[in-house]
């Protein structure tokens, strides 16, 4: 959580803050804080003066943007394609038989066809399973990639390859990118926002962290388990101070940075500490008409539904409007923190989660629309990876489904994409991605082009190489976009 700490007042007797040479609030802002307070005052004045003390090369920006912001529903566990987007009708054929070729994990159970009825749905004739009644009825709407593949099944290097593009931890987030190739739209809130309806995650910090960027670019992560405003910001204000003494306190915090930093001491764990806070100060201002869905209106509470993760996906809306750049909405549970995991009793599990999953991302993709939000707003749904088309074990009345990566699908929508479209294929049985494949890099890359970035000029230089959020792969897959 975001604080705001008080300081006894005789601290300012370390330095006099009229002292110092004279320094002005600009010059103290480009000198201080490695010059990261200055990011701020150059969104405000519209320059480039961020980058220049930085000595930040920040991409092209010659790609019109799509987007503004993303909003990223993850499904935490990772939901079955042959059970949602990609219907495989021939799994009957083949029920009970076991899949013949080399497989990521041996198995002795066969083939399970989906009991799930699909449809043909909207004007574009989209199929999409029963299990999403919801948004069935905005298929026109919907982007769906059925050729989505990743490089290993396992959950923990799964999901950090789903959000920094590799297996291992410690790289930055796609959030974090995102923010250091755009900045932020509102200073008076994070650009990049992490909503959890538990604090149960699997991986963690890592997933949503700044990795070797700039401390700035973390996310901020908030637990949406109890959705009153003192529980989502607590100790947003300070009880004992006014915001012009908050404001003297982070002057003074400034200036004692600066004569570290002329130590010649690098401490990214200070910087870290003097971005919090002043995000803090600066989220008084709004984060908390921003962060109250109170204010919303029966009717549109009641179209996201009750659960913690509806009120996330409401409270994701409310953020993008005021600007957030990147809002990531994990689907865990205090019970669960991967819920979509459904090794058994597959078929009960995905009805109640797409009960909930379904209801919710259909009304965000309305709401958006309503407000006119959706044509600069991409929304991101799907997990780390898919489930496999055959049994995990032989239990024919509850029957799970084993983690798959060979292909999957994710669904989009907003941003300029094609409406009611389906990209790439699996096999008749929904083992392999067999028509233009879609890898995750492609994914990235795909992403940060609807916003206007060049995946391969998004680039950072850290110990001795140049790094970006797609390594040396990614292919931007403009088939998607209208």
């Amino acid at each position: 959580m975001l604080k705001i700490y008080s300081f006894q007042t005789n601290l300012f007797s370390v330095i006099n803050l009229q002292n110092q040479n004279s320094i002005n609030r600009r010059a103290m802002l480009s000198q201080s804080a490695m010059g990261f307070g200055a990011i701020g005052l150059a969104n405000l004045l519209g320059t480039n003066l961020a980058a220049k003390n930085n000595q930040i090369s920040l991409p092209s920006r010659n790609i019109a943007p799509r987007a503004k912001r993303v909003i990223f529903l993850f499904l935490n566990g990772a939901p079955s394609h042959i059970d949602t987007f990609d219907p495989k009708p021939d799994l009957l054929k083949h029920e009970g038989k076991k899949p013949e070729g080399k497989l990521y994990k041996a198995t002795k159970a066969g083939f399970l066809p989906s009991p799930l009825k699909f449809t043909q749905c909207g004007q574009s004739g989209l199929s999409i399973s029963e299990s999403l009644p919801n948004l069935s009825m905005i298929a026109d709407d919907l982007c769906v990639i059925r050729s989505m593949h990743c490089d290993v099944p396992n959950h923990e290097p799964a999901l950090l390859q789903m959000h920094t593009g590799v297996l291992q931890p410690t790289r930055p987030s796609i959030g974090a990118w995102t923010i250091y190739g755009l900045g932020t739209e509102n200073e008076n809130l994070p650009g990049y926002v992490v909503l959890r309806p538990s604090p149960k995650t699997v991986v963690g910090p890592a997933l949503w962290s700044a990795g070797f960027l700039p401390a700035q670019y973390q996310a901020s992560s908030v637990i949406t388990k109890d959705m009153s405003l003192d529980k989502l910001l607590a100790n947003i204000k300070s009880p004992g101070s006014a915001k012009s003494e908050q404001r003297r306190q982070l002057e003074l915090l400034a200036q004692m940075n600066q004569l570290h930093n002329q130590s010649g001491r690098d401490d990214s764990i200070l910087e870290s500490h003097i971005s919090t806070m002043e995000t803090a100060y600066r989220m008084q201002i709004e984060a908390t008409d921003a962060f109250d869905i109170s204010s919303e209106t029966a009717k549109t509470k009641e179209s996201y539904g009750s659960s913690k993760f509806a009120q996330s996906c409401l409270l994701a809306r409310r953020l993008a409007e005021r600007g957030v750049r990147f809002t990531t909405v994990y689907y865990t549970k205090d019970s669960s923190n991967q819920p979509w995991d459904t090794h058994q009793n597959h078929y009960e599990s995905h009805a109640n989660l797409c009960a909930d999953a379904d209801k919710a991302a259909a009304a965000l993709i309305n709401d958006l629309k309503s407000r006119g939000l959706l044509e600069d707003t991409l929304v991101v749904f799907g997990g780390e990876f898919g489930r496999t088309p055959y049994a995990q074990n032989h239990d024919k009345k509850k029957p799970g489904r084993d983690h798959h990566h060979t292909a999957f699908s994710m669904m989009l929508a907003g941003a300029g994409l094609k409406g009611g479209f389906a990209y790439g294929q699996s096999d008749e049985l929904g083992m392999n991605a067999v028509e233009n494949p879609v890898h995750v890099h492609d994914l990235h890359a795909t992403i940060l082009y609807l916003l206007g970035i060049d995946h391969e000029k998004l680039t950072y230089r850290y110990a001795g190489r140049d790094f970006r959020l797609t390594d040396v792969y990614g292919r931007v897959v403009h088939e998607l976009m209208s």
